[in-house]
């Protein structure tokens, strides 16, 4: 029973609760045949990856049909605990590695997560648009927002205008000077009480800024 995802998220279906339950155990299953998860960190798998991803929860609330591209997901982060959170929005999760990917697929087939769609590619390859797009911090920021230019959905279903969020870890002065105040942070440790976090932060950015560029 995941009593931190609990603690944070008290109004989880039992659907949900069931779906959360299974995910260590099926990605400590797949995580001794294709590494996807740190040896060292599957022993804090709700609080390092699970509660991490649902951060985004944590900042906003999708309305139902929303469509949200995970970019770089590798082993599903923070796209299937953030599909198991909403059901009703359908989430593309898409790494360019093969065989992180046939993780994804295998564990959002046995997790019953029906709105996964899981594509090997790289998102500059990506031809289809999204109402928001997340991450991971899978590379410096300026370059994710570069990924992103142009694969965001111009109209807006949600109070909150269409865009990327990302979670990130590291320093943010870089892209303190190139966003200013157009760049929305958060810091975790907001949320969460959990040492882990002190350090972890949300950025949002709406897409209509997409179009700075590093200088």
């Amino acid at each position: 029973m995941p009593e931190l995802i609990v603690k944070y998220f008290p109004g989880l279906t039992s659907r949900q609760l069931e779906q959360f339950r299974q995910m260590e155990r099926l990605y400590r299953d797949w995580n001794q045949k294709i590494n996807v998860i740190s040896r060292k960190d599957i022993g804090h798998f709700y609080e390092h990856h699970v509660l991490h991803s649902l951060a985004i929860a944590k900042f906003t609330s999708f309305t139902p049909g929303t469509t949200i591209l995970d970019a770089g997901t590798g082993g599903g982060f923070p796209g299937i605990p953030m599909a198991a959170m909403f059901p009703q929005c359908h989430f593309t999760l898409a790494d360019s590695i093969g065989k992180k990917i046939r993780v994804v697929q295998e564990i959002s087939q046995a997790l019953g997560l029906g709105n996964v769609e899981a594509k090997v590619s790289r998102i500059e390859q990506l031809n289809n648009r999204y109402d928001f797009i997340i991450s991971r911090a899978v590379t410096a920021f300026p370059d994710f927002v570069g990924w992103c230019r142009g694969r965001i959905l111009p109209q807006n279903r949600n109070p909150l205008p269409n865009g990327m969020i990302y979670l990130k870890g590291e320093d943010l002065d870089a892209e303190k000077a190139l966003y200013g105040d157009k760049l929305k942070i958060v810091d975790l440790s907001s949320w969460y009480t959990e040492p882990f976090f002190e350090t972890k932060k949300l950025i949002y950015l709406p897409a209509i800024y997409s179009t700075i560029r590093q200088t």
